[in-house]
């Protein structure tokens, strides 16, 4: 349960709390990064999580964290450019926690190379994880989702809350890493007309555009004189964290964010004005 205050003028205060309690998240490219913290921070609301990656070790590592802390985990290998694995995941994930009310679309790769040098297989490879991985991930959940709506399959809960996970990068076209863009500007497209198309059956789908985040994998490279530079362009001068953007999840997984579709929401620290 995530507990919060907001102030009314400077003489009251109201507090709410964000329940995931009774919930399932299923968070793809969970192994590590911004998957396994968003994994953490849905855990910690109450939600049972799906942790589904395909590096299977490091998904149990995060299953003991989360149980360790009192949370539910369970661990599904994924590989988002298999459709066969993708039904499969999400069907086991299914029988072993229950139906599926949230989506946390995460799974993405980049290429670091001018325009000029990239090769079809790069190519193929980023729009493959990106956009063609995130797109059959949120059908098949949103199959489902639509199929309890209608009720035509079981589940306590009809609707749902599909988060893809884009990037400032799909709103604003940067050097060297434009194939990355754009695969993530066509999943800003594809949250739109996924939320289009089915925010009658309840499911709410929204984009999250993170910005600039300081994780294992892009670490050292803030350490480094192109990554200083590359600080010194920020607004604020700072890269974020992981936990920079949970308050920015919670509140499109909440069950309190029901008018909230379609939108495409910018964490970036203001990088991108």
């Amino acid at each position: 349960m995530v507990t919060a205050a907001l102030s009314q003028h400077t003489t009251t205060t109201m507090a709410y709390q964000i329940d995931l309690s009774g919930r399932v998240a299923f968070v793809t490219g969970a192994s590590g990064g911004l998957g396994a913290q968003f994994a953490r921070t849905l855990a910690r609301a109450g939600a049972g999580v799906v942790l589904a990656a395909r590096r299977v070790e490091q998904l149990k590592a995060l299953r003991a964290e989360i149980e360790s802390e009192g949370g539910d985990a369970h661990v599904v290998r994924l590989d988002v450019n298999d459709h066969d694995s993708i039904k499969s995941a999400v069907a086991h994930a299914e029988t072993e926690m229950g139906t599926i009310d949230i989506l946390v679309n995460n799974s993405g790769v980049s290429t670091n190379q001018k325009l000029v040098d990239v090769m079809p297989q790069d190519f193929d490879h980023v729009f493959s994880t990106n956009t063609r991985g995130a797109f059959f991930v949120a059908q098949e959940v949103g199959k489902r989702m639509i199929a309890r709506s209608r009720g035509a399959a079981p589940g306590t809960f009809t609707g749902g809350r599909i988060v893809n996970i884009a990037s400032m990068a799909g709103l604003r076209v940067f050097s060297q890493i434009g194939v990355y863009a754009m695969s993530k500007a066509a999943v800003v497209h594809m949250t739109r007309a996924m939320a289009l198309e089915w925010g009658r059956f309840g499911i709410n789908v929204n984009a999250l555009c993170p910005g600039y985040i300081d994780t294992p994998l892009n670490h050292l490279h803030w350490q480094s004189e192109s990554g200083q530079r590359l600080v010194q362009m920020m607004p604020r001068k700072r890269v974020g964290k992981p936990a920079d953007l949970d308050a920015a999840l919670m509140l499109l997984c909440s069950n309190e964010s029901s008018f909230v579709n379609g939108a495409v929401l910018s964490a970036d620290d203001g990088f991108g004005l």
